[in-house]
């Protein structure tokens, strides 16, 4: 009776797995036009989903230096603000390999000016000297030294005139004291107290 009953079990499963097997067999054929659908697709949403800037990272942006920055090792970096979107700029660099970026302003609390594009890993640094571009990604300078006539300008003073390291030992500051005359209300409180 048990012999029978195990038997009618497991005749009883058998189509369920041939209908398993059926099912995981037949695969899906995507089109190429399917998928250059679903990639416009998703490149619209990632478009949509910049969002627009606080006022705090637009004056940020107003300060971006734009136009071609020639950098070191013949690289070139442009910049070009956006003008659909306020706040977004389209960077390219010009070295062994052309690469473009989406960046928009990150608020630091260094002073530096940082455009991000997170997507990509990359990063936009502007100091008052120069501006360089980083790959978070890999760890590695995409570009290093740029530099427009403004920067160049501060980057030759600090030449001239250096600032002082943080590792040197500070200078002494000097406090210049000079005594007060005693007014007629000092003076009668001097009287008091004496």
């Amino acid at each position: 009776m048990k012999k029978i009953l195990v038997v009618a079990a497991l005749l009883g499963c058998v189509p369920l797995m041939l209908s398993a097997q059926t099912a995981t067999s037949k695969k899906r054929h995507v089109s190429r036009v399917e998928i250059k659908s679903t990639a416009n697709q998703m490149a619209a949403g990632i478009m949509a989903a910049e969002v627009a800037l606080t006022p705090d990272l637009l004056e940020i942006a107003q300060k971006v230096y734009v136009g071609n920055l020639p950098c070191e090792l013949g690289a070139n970096v442009t910049v070009e603000a956006d003008a659909a979107k306020p706040g977004y700029f389209n960077v390219q660099v010009s070295s062994s390999k052309h690469q473009k970026f989406r960046m928009s302003p990150v608020s630091t609390s260094t002073g530096a000016i940082r455009l991000e594009d997170q997507q990509a890993g990359v990063v936009w640094l502007q100091l008052p000297n120069k501006s360089m571009m980083l790959n978070q990604k890999i760890g590695q300078r995409l570009a290093d030294a740029c530099a427009c006539p403004e920067q160049l300008t501060v980057a030759q003073n600090m030449e001239r005139n250096p600032p002082p390291s943080l590792l040197d030992t500070p200078q002494p500051s000097v406090v210049v004291v000079t005594p007060i005359a005693p007014t007629a209300e000092v003076a009668s409180l001097q009287k008091t107290i004496n």
